[in-house]
């Protein structure tokens, strides 16, 4: 497969959220599981979410986001929170899905490499999106995360080609910033019509 008029490439890597997925409609449920407004809980939901991606704990994550709203969360709290959360993130884009599908039908090599907390990595890999990719690689799982220049090391390792016969998408324009650095082909994922 030729990209955007690049060399062929041996590997076709996404990015999970807001590719594959839609953007979470969860947060307004998690304010009011929480007890507050969702102008209060949002900043807080995205000021831990990279501490989360690298893999503290679910407990630790919510307790975050409550110690700064003066919420107190137990484990039972912290779970509820995280099913919550996991639904949210998985809504499926069907143009993606349907992309992927057809590009794993063609035997294209895929990967995954999703900036996600081990929690949502354990759901993810059972669900039948996931079977279409070779390898699976989340940040939550390894302590790194987009656009870190490690996790991007950790992928062509796993992957064991050179970078510049990737290609990887993410919606996040640092995230293709930090791949492009890395060697990768990378682009701002703007839709399968923009993308093949």
């Amino acid at each position: 497969m030729t990209t955007r008029g690049e060399h062929r490439a041996t590997w076709v890597v996404f990015d999970y959220g807001e590719v594959i997925s839609s953007r979470t409609t969860a947060l307004p449920r998690l304010a009011s599981t929480m007890g507050v407004a969702l102008g209060e809980f949002e900043p807080h939901y995205w000021a831990f979410r990279d501490r989360y991606d690298r893999g503290c704990s679910d407990l630790e994550y919510w307790s975050a986001i409550g110690a700064e709203l003066g919420v107190p969360v137990d484990e039972s709290t912290s779970d509820t929170l995280t099913r919550i959360d996991i639904e949210g993130w998985s809504t499926l884009e069907p143009s993606t899905v349907e992309l992927i599908t057809a590009l794993a039908i063609a035997d294209k090599a895929l990967a995954l490499l999703s900036n996600a907390p081990v929690s949502f990595a354990r759901h993810a890999e059972k669900q039948d999106w996931a079977k279409n990719f070779r390898v699976l690689l989340f940040s939550g799982d390894v302590g790194v995360a987009k656009p870190d220049p490690e996790i991007f090391k950790l992928l062509l390792e796993r992957l064991d080609v050179p970078a510049d016969e990737c290609v990887f998408f993410d919606d996040r324009e640092s995230n293709v910033e930090g791949a492009r650095a890395a060697g990768l082909q990378a682009f701002q994922w703007r839709g399968r019509p923009a993308a093949f």
